[in-house]
């Protein structure tokens, strides 16, 4: 007897071997049942309750719209996704229907042949109309798309208020302002870092790059050329690694800092301001700064302006081997609906990938305000290419920031190097 999804959550417990078959046959399933059971993955959170809470309640309506039909939600850690999810793309008769997944890697998982083509039902869902662009650029391979945006993540400039009051700082309004500041307080309180930067902090330091006009890489489909060491990207180059230094942020220290480490040092004190993302707000909320703290959008080269943010986040996507389409498109638009995207955002705090659903829940929580800003002035993405995934992994962008800070290159040198190496990830996996 199947048990009801309510009880059917199972957790994973145990690790796919980290290679797949050499031969897969993934293609897409000419069968389209109407009954039975689906099996969905989604990614465990550190604090996951609220996140089953939310789900169940899908999974309940959608059950009861659907007579002889259930659903088994396993719940995979994220950092073993890669091995789960290509294992799965291998080996149809055990892969679910339907995967959470990182944005980052649509076009990797489009060209293992394991995401399905569901470009025509999301052109005929009702709701798509509102998806954020950018959001809607992370499911998108060669003008057709492979899921549904389930959340979205940008980031934005957390500050110390009392510290800026002490020290009549006003605001930073352009990056040169920003710099100034950290050095600013960094001179005034020797023992703080004025902006916690970090080397491998790749998009804290992005920001810098897009806002002086320059870009990961140019092209589309399989033809991308990087553009890191393009005149432009140098410029924002220079803008980030000069705050590593004993007059802002040590080298020897921040150089090895990525993300998670600048707004832990944030939101222990010991810094004056961070990039943080509005997923780091329960993390400073936390911390000894709470209460002594604001987040404005980060500031662009020009005053009024905001800096490009990436938009990381999540989405939702119906494995090619499916046997079950018509159900699992239906299941993969209600977990992505506005509806539970709202949900979502008051049990996990992730932002809607709807405009108008961003728009009410900033005005239900303050905090969001900055970073919907964010998001409205503009966002940027990885290329679309599953070259980024080896890119991304293999720290390039990480170690060219590291080399420049440390002295052993300069950043024209640090910047061809590190494009080389994307035209090279470019050119062997399109």
């Amino acid at each position: 007897m199947k048990l009801p999804a309510r009880l059917a959550v199972l957790l994973a417990v145990t690790v796919a071997t980290a290679c797949a078959p050499q031969t897969s046959d993934n293609s897409a399933s000419d069968k389209d049942e109407q009954t039975g059971t689906l099996r969905v993955w989604l990614f465990q959170e550190v604090s996951n309750k609220p996140k089953e809470k939310v789900v169940d309640s899908v999974l309940a309506a959608f059950e009861k719209d659907h007579e002889d039909t259930d659903v088994t939600v396993e719940y995979i850690p994220v950092e073993t996704r890669a091995q789960r999810i290509k294992a799965a793309f291998n080996d149809p008769k055990s892969a679910p229907d339907l995967i959470e997944y990182g944005n980052t890697d649509t076009a990797g998982y489009v060209k293992d042949g394991g995401l399905l083509d569901i470009t025509k039902e999301f052109g005929a869902w009702s709701e798509a109309k509102d998806t954020d662009p950018t959001a809607k650029q992370s499911v998108t391979v060669d003008g057709k798309v492979y899921g549904a945006p389930y959340f979205v993540g940008v980031r934005a400039l957390y500050y110390r208020t009392d510290l800026f009051e002490k020290h009549d700082i006003e605001v930073p309004r352009t990056q040169a302002e920003l710099i100034a500041a950290a050095k600013e307080i960094r001179a005034a309180e020797p023992g703080l870092y004025g902006l916690a930067v970090g080397g491998a902090y790749t998009y804290g330091a992005m920001p810098f790059v897009w806002a002086h006009g320059g870009e990961l890489a140019t092209g589309k489909g399989g033809s991308y050329a990087s553009a890191i060491d393009s005149p432009a990207a140098q410029k924002g180059i220079k803008a980030y690694t000069s705050l590593f230094g004993d007059d802002n942020c040590p080298a020897e220290t921040c150089a090895g800092m990525g993300g998670n480490d600048t707004v832990t040092a944030f939101a222990s004190g010991k810094a004056a301001m961070a990039i943080g993302g509005d997923f780091s707000h329960a993390a400073v909320e936390a911390g000894k700064v709470k209460g002594k703290y604001a987040v404005v959008p980060l500031p662009g080269v020009k005053e009024g302006g905001i800096a490009p943010a990436f938009a990381g986040g999540n989405n939702i996507g119906v494995l090619k081997s499916t046997s079950h389409r018509t159900l699992a498109v239906d299941l993969m638009q209600r977990l992505a609906s506005k509806k539970t995207q709202a949900s979502m955002f008051d049990a996990m705090g992730f932002l809607p990938t709807f405009s108008d659903v961003r728009q009410e829940v900033a005005a239900k929580e303050p905090f969001v305000k900055p970073f919907v800003e964010t998001l409205g002035a503009g966002t940027k993405f990885v290329p679309a290419s599953p070259a980024w995934s080896q890119i991304d992994s293999s720290l390039v962008l990480p170690t060219m920031f590291q080399e420049i800070v440390s002295g052993k290159k300069s950043v024209e040198a640090a910047s061809k190097d590190a494009a080389k190496k994307m035209n090279d990830a470019f050119a062997t996996l399109g």
